[in-house]
């Protein structure tokens, strides 16, 4: 692992850094696309927990409207617009200027809600041993369409397991996953449930959103 991370590290930035400028004409059509069918904001930024649980400045396009009152489901709020987006993984580019600053690696666990910290078993927390990932091996083992303890048993497998081999093979599975927009929503919610905790979990869960 002493090789592995700084060697991951150079891998993100040699490849992230040019994909971010190379896209950038697509990011401006996009956010010209979402302010027009969303208005403002065009991005979306929340605080989200990165490695070792420390908080960080998330970047996304927007693909849901402003709520229209407190506690609207995001089954609502989310458009076709903004389908389109998460289906082919759109909204993610501006994550790649997360990746540029260390805050995100290409591969690693999803970036859940900061509220999601107390509700871990210690053995989901180890999800957060490692930087937290545009794409990881939960999002190319059913991506929304699992369930939370199945998609943190992947978490954590990775954060184990984690190798350059293991980082590639996620990458190149990334792109089957979006090419046929597989797993983007969970049954009966607009991309997953929202997380109350596991079952072996002892303490009183509570949060509030879904995760993205």
């Amino acid at each position: 692992m002493k090789l592995y991370d700084p060697v991951k590290r150079a891998l993100d930035i040699v490849v992230s850094l040019p994909l971010a400028v190379v896209t950038l004409p697509v990011q401006a059509a996009v956010a010209a696309a979402v302010r027009t069918q969303l208005g403002s904001p065009v991005l979306f930024r929340q605080q989200r927990p990165g490695r070792y649980g420390r908080p960080f400045e998330l970047l996304k396009f927007r693909s849901m409207r402003n709520p229209a009152y407190e506690g609207e489901p995001d089954a609502d709020r989310l458009t076709r617009f903004g389908r389109l987006l998460r289906s082919t993984s759109l909204d993610e580019l501006p994550s790649l200027w997360n990746v540029v600053r260390g805050d995100m690696s290409l591969v690693g666990p999803r970036p859940l809600l900061m509220e999601y910290l107390e509700l871990y078993t210690p053995e989901q927390a180890r999800r957060h041993d490692v930087r937290p990932g545009v794409t990881g091996l939960a999002q190319v083992s059913g991506r929304n369409a699992t369930t939370w303890e199945d998609r943190f048993a992947h978490d954590v497998k990775y954060a184990r397991e984690r190798s350059l081999a293991l980082d590639l093979k996620i990458l190149a599975r990334t792109v089957t996953t979006v090419l046929r927009r597989d797993g983007i929503s969970n049954e009966g919610s607009a991309t997953m449930p929202k997380f109350t905790g596991s079952t072996q979990h002892l303490g009183t869960p509570s949060a509030e959103g879904a995760a993205r």
